[in-house]
This record gives structure tokens, C-alpha cells and sequence, in this order.
């Protein structure tokens, strides 16, 4: 399974690396440059095959929207 990561803080990052362990593929990305395995949005999704998965760990709110409006207009149905 191959899937992306939104969000590498404490639960974030941890959860990358329980999956990793487990023989998955996580692309994960951050603002935070230094956790990130790259540097926005676009290149996540860009090195997801399809069907892409995304898991948002982002705190609630304008954060969790304003990341779900990116991936929107980034992403494709299906």
C-alpha cells in the first residue's frame, strides 16, 4: 500500500513511521521542511500512483480546510 501523509507532527510523524515499519509506503509532507519527504502539496500528490490515497493530520479547522481545498483542486476523482 502506498499512501500520502498531510501533517508530520508528534502524531503525524509517529503514525509515518508505524506504517513504514509495517512495509507501507508513506510520502509524507509537512510546512516544516526538515520532516517533510517533500516540499508541497503538489509533489505529494504527484509522486502518489493512482488511485491516491491522503490521510489529513492536520489540527481541526481552517488548517484541515484549507489543506482539503488544495488537495481538491490537486486531486482527481477516483
Amino acid at each position: 500500500m502506498e499512501l500520502g501523509l498531510v501533517g508530520l507532527g508528534k502524531m503525524g510523524g509517529n503514525m509515518r513511521e508505524r506504517i513504514r515499519r509495517a512495509g507501507h509506503t508513506v510520502i509524507g509532507y509537512d510546512r516544516n521542511a526538515d520532516l517533510a519527504d517533500v516540499h508541497s502539496l503538489k509533489e505529494l500528490v504527484d509522486r502518489l500512483e493512482g488511485p491516491r490515497v491522503v490521510w489529513v493530520m492536520v489540527p481541526a479547522g481552517a488548517a484541515t480546510q484549507s489543506t482539503i481545498d488544495e488537495l481538491a483542486e490537486l486531486l482527481e476523482p477516483g
